[in-house]
């Protein structure tokens, strides 16, 4: 090449173009581990691991178990960083999309006081508690989703074709309408005519009250509404309430001074006002207090029977015990609330569809009984 008159500013191998070429393809496709196969591999972890099995080999052993090719290429990576000496905890803490605060400080405690196989087990306890959780809560806002996504199609289906050449007969009898048939016939004529600004509205809603929601201040109107709502207050922080006993009460099981398994709580909580509760508990802590005294201003979010049975593990001196039964206590209700869920939503749902119905029935049928009297 310098024969020639050229000067090698970069190379490529083969290998590196084609991973460049299918990088896109990886990134929408592997970008996520779901908490199912995480929970999974830290089962067959604790299995492999009190099994004997070095943590080298098992890493390896289950880089070829999952089935996504990001938690693939990371397990072999935190496998090398292990073989070249590394601990467990400091080589997945490089991975924070993948292994959270919670997982990795669980796993340092548990490298430290020699019980990595009983913290493992703790772990997939955690996560498949949460899980449950998560799916119970899913399944309950399932049937009314599928009602309320279905009443909407058939909604618009009716505005786009039938409302329009209705709107055609009210025109050639020349006839004056009620404002509330005047309204359902721009709206029908507008969707027919316009659908493509109708899809545009909507995508930009959901994208802008994506982007509201993740910012501090949507997050803290949408919370304040969800923690008011009539149905979905109780919900709401029975679940919140769960999740925070039992990530706390793991943590602290494992080892974890208190302080610091509030503080790695608070980043597991999505709600706002729970979230600023733990952090200022947190504070009042390092400062000496105790964790009842702390939480004891915070009876509006946390249920009372949180607090004094956190007392009561205080003064026996097992609150990590207390918490774990707590959790389980609050986790069956969270259970038997979301069950109930869509039998009271699905009365709430029966009579908005009804009004709805209502509305646009009498709005068209109003002016056709005008024709009949005409006549």
């Amino acid at each position: 090449m310098r024969k020639q008159g050229y000067i090698l500013i970069s190379a490529t191998t083969k290998e590196e173009k084609q991973k460049t070429k299918n990088f896109c393809f990886d990134f929408l496709k592997f970008s996520k581990v779901g908490i199912v196969e995480k929970m999974l591999f830290t089962k067959n972890l604790q299995v492999m691991i009190s099994s004997g099995v070095p943590l080298p080999r098992a890493l390896n052993t289950l880089s070829d178990i999952v089935k996504t090719k990001k938690f693939k290429k990371v397990l072999l990576e935190v496998k090398k960083r292990v073989v070249k000496g590394e601990s467990f905890s400091q080589a997945i803490s490089k991975y924070p999309e993948i292994f959270s605060d919670l997982f990795v400080n669980m796993i340092k405690t548990g490298e430290e006081a020699g019980t990595l196989n009983e913290t493992l087990g703790i772990l997939a306890n955690q996560m498949e508690k949460e899980h449950k959780i998560k799916s119970k809560i899913k399944n309950a806002m399932l049937y009314p989703t599928i009602i309320i996504v279905a009443m909407t199609g058939i909604g618009i289906l009716m505005l786009v074709m039938v409302v329009p050449n209705l709107a055609k007969t009210f025109e050639e009898l020349n006839m004056e309408l009620p404002i509330t048939t005047k309204f359902i016939i721009f709206l029908g004529t507008f969707l027919a005519q316009n659908w493509y600004i109708f899809i545009a509205i909507v995508i930009l809603f959901v994208f802008s009250f994506s982007y509201f929601s993740k910012t501090k201040q949507g997050s803290k109107i949408i919370d304040t509404i969800l923690l008011k709502a009539p149905v979905f207050s109780p919900l709401i922080k029975k679940t919140n309430s769960a999740s925070i006993i039992r990530t706390l009460g793991s943590l602290i099981a494992s080892g974890v001074p208190i302080a610091r398994s509030i503080d790695i709580t608070s980043k597991t909580i999505n709600n706002f006002y729970y979230k600023k509760a733990l952090t200022e508990i947190t504070q009042k802590i390092r400062k000496g207090e105790k964790l009842s005294s702390a939480m004891n201003d915070y009876q509006n979010i946390f249920p009372i029977i949180v607090i004094q049975m956190i007392k009561v593990g205080e003064e026996t001196g097992e609150t990590s015990v207390v918490l774990l039964k707590l959790a389980e206590f609050f986790e069956q209700e969270v259970s038997a609330t979301a069950e109930n869920l869509s039998t009271i939503i699905e009365p709430i749902l029966m009579l908005i569809i009804g009004g709805a119905i209502g509305f646009f029935a009498v709005s068209m049928i109003q002016p056709m009984y005008s024709i009949l009297e005409g006549i």
